[in-house]
């Protein structure tokens, strides 16, 4: 009765002692889990300090951000292409930042507006040239994107109010300092650009 007493203690400290070292390994596996799991979520974090005064900075994946940078991209490549004093030094740089923000497509057009007189017309008449964004709808899947806007071409003598719509793609780039989205228009064309009634 003694031995099998013994026995029967032995293994009872036996498996108390197994049951400690198991639930041991638990606890320690699962600190050493969180551990790695919060150092990865703090390394995801950015603080920017305002003198001693750290704030949070969230960083954004560019695809939760690539509508809005499309669109923002696509409204300014429009402003640089359409908006022109008579100022031919200010056309030629306007008109060259636009350059830097498509490709081909955009550089025929603009020999074509530039053979057809469009910019020394606006130089000789004084004119004013801006555009005003209406909408863009813009598909995510496809990339490819129609501008509504409405160019307003102030003169001494007239003012000419015009709908425009414009197509094309977009694709990703290298950003540069002339490209701050680091995106490319392309196949860019006209598809209306009709007078409107006042």
């Amino acid at each position: 009765m003694l031995i099998k007493s013994l026995e029967q203690k032995t293994r009872l400290a036996l498996m108390t002692v197994l049951t400690t070292v198991a639930g041991c390994v638990l606890i320690c596996g699962f600190t050493v889990w969180r551990c790695v799991s919060l150092v990865n979520e703090e390394r995801q974090q950015i603080y920017v300090l305002d003198g001693d005064i750290p704030f949070l900075a969230e960083r954004a994946k560019l695809e939760s951000n690539f509508i809005m940078e499309a669109k923002a991209h696509i409204q300014l490549f429009h402003q640089y292409f359409f908006n022109l004093p008579p100022d031919n030094d200010y056309i030629k740089w306007t008109v060259g930042k636009a350059m830097y923000m498509a490709d081909g497509t955009a550089l025929k057009q603009k020999q074509a507006l530039d053979e057809n007189g469009f910019y020394s017309d606006i130089i000789s008449s004084s004119a004013v040239c801006t555009i005003i964004c209406d909408s863009i709808q813009f598909d995510e899947h496809t990339r490819r994107f129609n501008y509504f806007g409405t160019q307003i071409i102030k003169r001494r003598t007239r003012d000419l109010k015009r709908s425009m719509l414009t197509t094309g793609s977009v694709e990703n780039v290298p950003r540069t300092q002339n490209n701050p989205h680091g995106l490319m228009i392309t196949n860019w064309r006209t598809l209306e650009n009709k007078d409107l009634d006042y």
